[in-house]
């Protein structure tokens, strides 16, 4: 059999029967089985070769009704079909992603989690504001091999629409289990619907398999940068095919599921608009060329269709590198083509589609009074072993055991997130989203909310956040996943 060139690669995203880039070797290893045998576009690579592009699908949609979804997933290692392959691969249900729970306001969220991995794992229901203890969303609980526990969570009923999502989040394993497959979005519907011709969920993640179709191990240099896949996938594909008509008005709402990957997402010859980011809706929708979404941040996208061809592209991200450190390497996220789009056929009817009312106008806490300030501070060292660096919030690794930061529930607090280091760390609060102060990153400097907030290497951004609604103990941490669990982490507790 022909192998395929590295040009039909770069070009065509690993569709079918691609090659692998393992450990970033540069070595091309012929991971094959073959195209994806549903339907799709049949293309003919610049080298002649005739492959099929997939159509695109999207996870199983589970919603809630009267009030409350139940919902069971089990947590296991086998054979899962992605990228048009049989791969041996983490999944929720035997899907990857798990699939898509949409709720409302005021739901009742049930999950049994059952745990058929070979190690301990839990669940953590990423942006959602709800309760940090007991069966909800407690990231201190560990349920062992063969084990289930059940989870209930009750959204508030003026929680936040939004784009959320799930993971696993037992300290130390969490980026092995994300990037090998374990997660799903999570979808808090507008009480209002936004009036579009249709909805999309894509969840972005990447993975690496070696050339029997399994997830190799990290090298010590993956983990010290945050390990990055060679393939990147949308909802468990490499560059789907989707179709849509001539004027019509897509809502896509977008997972950055990596687990360090920067996505800085741009479709050109379409229009734009973006909602909003995390659970933070602007007013308005806003113009947009370019999306920057680090690892853990949701977008929700208004996509109004012109007639042509368009790839949806992530395009390259420095976010930064070790300095002096481990020999000073690089971390950049590279491009990557994500899918391609089709717009083609008759224009539809939107005449009597209306404009996208606004919203609500989002809470400002520049206007009210602050209870007290603080400072953390991300830094990375070099560790006590031999070969490692330290991965440190306030000059200490994360310990289960201790409480980092104490707060009176009720509270407004301003916090300086500062990074020391050569490398971009997104910052995540569990449970209270952040307003961002400085910079805002928008002209109008109208409030931006969010739950992930990328802090550049070397600098600082403020942050300031209401600790209402809930008590207990909770984490915040960063969301590049390799570095929370080598230590970037801390432990809050709202009394």
């Amino acid at each position: 059999m022909q192998p395929i060139s590295r040009r039909d690669v770069l070009l065509l995203g690993g569709i079918g029967a691609a090659g692998v880039l393992v450990g970033g070797t540069g070595l091309i290893t012929s991971w094959t089985s073959g195209p994806d045998p549903t339907s799709g576009r049949k293309l003919v690579t610049p080298t002649g070769r005739a492959l099929v592009e997939p159509q695109f699908v999207e996870p199983q949609a589970l919603s809630s009704s009267d009030g409350a979804l139940h919902v069971r997933l089990t947590a296991a290692e086998g054979l899962a079909r992605i990228a048009g392959q049989d791969a041996t691969a983490l999944s929720y249900n035997g899907g990857v992603p798990g699939p898509t729970l949409f709720l409302r306001p005021g739901d009742l969220l049930q999950v049994t989690l059952e745990n058929q991995l070979d190690a301990v794992t839990n669940l953590h229901v990423h942006g959602l504001h709800v309760s940090p203890e007991g069966n909800s969303d407690n990231v201190f609980v560990a349920i062992a091999p063969g084990d289930s526990f059940d989870y209930d969570y009750r959204l508030p009923e003026d929680h936040p629409p939004g784009v959320y999502w799930y993971h696993p989040h037992h300290h130390g394993m969490v980026a092995g289990q994300v990037f090998g497959g374990l997660y799903g979005a999570i979808i808090v519907e507008d009480p209002t619907p936004i009036p579009v011709t249709r909805e999309r969920v894509l969840v972005i993640s990447d993975i690496t398999f070696d050339a029997a179709g399994r997830i190799p191990a990290p090298s010590r240099m993956d983990q010290m940068m945050g390990r990055e896949g060679t393939m990147v996938l949308v909802n468990g594909q490499t560059t789907p095919h989707l179709s849509s008509a001539p004027s019509a008005r897509e809502r896509w709402r977008i997972v950055n599921a990596c687990t360090s990957r920067y996505l800085k997402l741009r479709l050109d010859g379409q229009e734009l608009q973006l909602l909003g980011i995390d659970s933070g809706r602007f007013e308005t929708p806003r113009d947009v060329e370019e999306v920057l979404v680090p690892p853990g941040n949701r977008a929700d996208l208004l996509v109004s269709m012109r007639t042509g061809a368009s790839v949806l592209r992530t395009l390259p991200v420095d976010r930064g590198s070790t300095g002096m450190m481990m020999g000073g390497g690089a971390a950049a996220s590279s491009g990557a083509d994500l899918l391609t789009l089709d717009v083609t056929g008759d224009r539809t009817d939107t005449a009597s589609l209306p404009p996208v009312p606004k919203q609500a106008v989002p809470r400002d806490l520049r206007t009210e009074p602050v209870t007290g300030h603080r400072e953390l501070t991300f830094a990375m060292g070099m560790g006590m072993g031999a070969g490692m660096m330290s991965f440190t919030v306030d000059g200490q690794p994360f310990d289960p055991t201790r409480v980092d930061t104490l707060v009176e529930a009720g509270a407004i607090e301003e916090w300086t997130l500062t990074n020391t280091s050569p490398m971009d760390h997104p910052i995540h609060l569990h449970v209270w989203p952040m307003q961002l102060i400085t910079p805002s990153g928008e002209e109008d400097d109208s409030p931006v909310w969010q739950d992930v907030v990328n802090v550049p290497a070397r600098s600082s951004v403020r942050v300031r956040i209401p600790f209402e609604g809930f008590t207990g103990k909770t984490v915040y941490h960063c969301h590049i996943l390799d570095h929370e669990d080598l230590g970037m982490m801390g432990i809050i507790d709202v009394q």
